[in-house]
């Protein structure tokens, strides 16, 4: 991920600025977390399969307890929402979302594209995400009423911008498997072959790049909030543009079919693709 681009205008989504505390402790949960699995990354971890023959590790484990006892810390009327650890106080005004490890596949065979995901709703709308990539030393930031920004470890802090884009002949998808779409599978493969150029795995990095202007496009199915809270205050913040396959809103109701884009016309003609 990388900061640059002009493309794209940032939505009114009508929501009340941020505090500036959640945004502190959004970043010391992913903080916690990259100081956990970077421990564990590149080294001999024993796998485990969970109910949905998903993989699962201690350092999923491990960086998800310690991202709920920082939030019980420091926020104990607040409610969770963690992959691994399912959901306490759901109804909650504020609910903290969080993917200890997106992309376990990819940590388990050692590729730098795994990332961390925290997001915080407000009466079930994502209004703060964070996208933390630990071995890359990179992280997007996105708040409502904030610009996002993208963090580099070599060259610091800018504010992200997705890019504009002309049409889909001209825009570069990004999708993580293109083999795990089940009954969604025609509908990607109306999309795959309009764009001008394909690109696979990623995770949540992929979002990071449509946010920072360098990809324009992702569309996943069979995600659960926890895979898409944090992306949408990130992709909104830069200018972009991210709802479910009919155009709505995500939130932690959604259905975990996720199309995002930095230009709003690729948005729309991406959604025709898909709802055919």
């Amino acid at each position: 991920m990388n900061a640059r681009g002009t493309g794209g205008n940032r939505p009114d989504d009508g929501m009340a600025d941020v505090p500036a505390r959640f945004v502190e402790t959004a970043m010391q949960l992913a903080a916690a977390a990259r100081e956990i699995t970077l421990a564990h990354f590149r080294t001999a971890l024993p796998v485990e399969a969970k109910s949905d023959e998903s993989p699962v590790t201690r350092a999923d484990r491990e960086a998800e307890a310690a991202m709920r006892a920082i939030i019980e810390r420091q926020f104990p009327e607040h409610g969770i929402l963690g992959e691994e650890y399912g959901s306490q106080d759901a109804e909650a005004e504020y609910v903290w979302v969080l993917d200890p490890i997106d992309g376990t596949r990819s940590f388990i065979i050692g590729d730098p594209e795994y990332g961390t995901l925290v997001a915080l709703t407000r009466h079930g709308r994502p209004v703060l995400g964070l996208i933390d990539m630990p071995a890359l030393g990179e992280r997007c930031l996105g708040a409502a009423g904030r610009p996002t920004i993208f963090t580099d470890a070599r060259r610091g802090a800018a504010e992200a911008r997705a890019r504009p884009c002309p049409g889909l002949a001209q825009a570069t998808l990004r999708v993580t498997d293109p083999f795990n779409y089940g009954g969604d599978a025609a509908a990607f493969g109306r999309l795959s072959t309009a764009v001008g150029a394909l690109r696979f795995s990623g995770d949540c990095f992929n979002y990071g790049q449509v946010a920072s202007g360098f990809v324009d496009l992702v569309a996943e199915s069979g995600l659960g909030a926890y895979d898409y809270s944090a992306l949408v205050p990130v992709i909104e913040g830069a200018g972009g543009l991210i709802t479910d396959w009919s155009g709505r809103p995500l939130d932690l109701a959604s259905d975990g079919r996720v199309v995002a884009a930095g230009d709003r016309a690729c948005h729309s003609e991406a959604l025709k693709l898909l709802q055919e």
